[in-house]
């Protein structure tokens, strides 16, 4: 039997924190704290260590005393979380149907022309699989 992939629960101000981390790939508290500041968010240092010491809880950083510092790092990819926290949002929204997501999606926001390619890709890939097992 598969393994059910894990489910990365977070609240925003600590997923902002965790981006931090993927765009710096390791960082101490100051060094996030400057990122975050220079994103337009106004937090204190003490809020930082908080929200990196509950991701280490959580299992998604880590960290390792260099010098006088620690320095955290993300222990799980961005598109992990992403997977989790969209198959989450289908369960709740769409009762785990992709379909209506895709289509409100497309819907709503701009694509650019990549996306759109790489979007028509896609269909082209499910539509040749439909036919090949429904001939």
């Amino acid at each position: 039997m598969a393994e059910r992939e894990r489910e990365y629960e977070m609240g925003d101000a600590e997923l902002e924190v965790l981006r931090a981390l993927w765009e710096l790939r390791s960082a101490t508290v100051r060094q996030v704290l400057d990122y975050l500041r220079s994103h337009g968010r106004h937090v204190a240092y003490t809020t930082v260590q908080t929200f990196l010491t509950r991701l280490e809880q959580k299992g998604v950083a880590k960290s390792d005393r260099r010098d006088l510092a620690y320095v955290y790092r993300a222990t799980v990819s961005r598109e992990r979380v992403s997977r989790s926290r969209l198959r989450s949002l289908l369960t709740q929204l769409y009762d785990g149907a992709a379909g209506p997501l895709v289509l409100q999606l497309v819907r709503s926001e701009t694509l650019t022309p990549d996306e759109l390619g790489e979007l028509q890709k896609l269909i082209d890939r499910l539509d040749s699989r439909t036919k090949r097992t429904n001939p």
